[in-house]
């Protein structure tokens, strides 16, 4: 499914790692036609020049044990300044400064409420109720968290104040962007509020990049 037809090195800054899973089929097609998004064959990392692209997306379908084949590689793209985002619930080592995931434990729907941790632009104008409920259901959103590192800046929360978005920028020479439940990168139907945390995520992406080359 990845995008080739067409396509010119360094027109695209995300590069967008596709599992085949049936899960992220619909999100992947989506992407694909996209300028700014390369759909890339998860398989095929280890062969793809990364020079050009300035951020690695990887979902919660993508294929761990193949990610953690390729840490070394993921690491130094990261120490080129470069920004990685990653959702879901990590369960192999691949990650820099990840921490394996933590189901919550529930006795009832609260036990899934999302709270602001501090403020940020990729959540700009949503309220807790509308990350906590999708159609009036609870655990969409998060159903426990991957512990964030020392020194990350935590975004988002549980009711027990347990890390479920953080970016991370002392574990390596570039930017983690952390959220342990489903894609931010494509979050939402078109017609929920919430569809805007994926323009919001990619406007701040966009930032953080620019902000790490002008210190670079």
């Amino acid at each position: 499914m990845s995008r080739a037809d067409g396509f010119q090195a360094g027109a695209a800054e995300f590069v967008v790692l596709d599992s085949g899973c049936f899960f992220g089929m619909e999100s992947a097609e989506a992407l694909q036609v996209r300028p700014e998004c390369f759909v890339l064959d998860q398989y095929k990392l280890a062969e793809t020049d990364l020079a050009p692209y300035p951020c690695l997306v990887i979902d919660a379908f993508a294929d761990q044990e193949w990610l953690y084949r390729q840490r070394d590689l993921i690491r130094r793209f990261l120490d080129q300044g470069k920004l990685l985002i990653f959702c879901g619930h990590l369960f192999r080592d691949w990650l820099p400064g990840g921490s394996l995931f933590v189901p919550r434990t529930i006795r009832s729907h609260l036990d899934y409420t999302v709270l602001f941790h501090k403020p940020h632009p990729i959540f700009t104008g949503l309220t807790s109720e509308e990350l906590t409920y999708n159609k009036g259901v609870a655990g969409f959103f998060a159903r426990g968290h991957n512990p964030p590192p020392p020194g990350a800046e935590v975004l988002l929360t549980l009711p027990g104040g347990e890390g479920i978005t953080y970016i991370d920028r002392m574990s390596t020479g570039g930017t983690i962007l952390a959220h342990a439940g489903n894609s931010l990168f494509t979050y939402g139907p078109p017609e929920s509020k919430p569809e805007r945390i994926g323009s919001q995520l990619r406007a701040w992406a966009r930032a953080e990049i620019g902000r790490k080359e002008g210190h670079g």
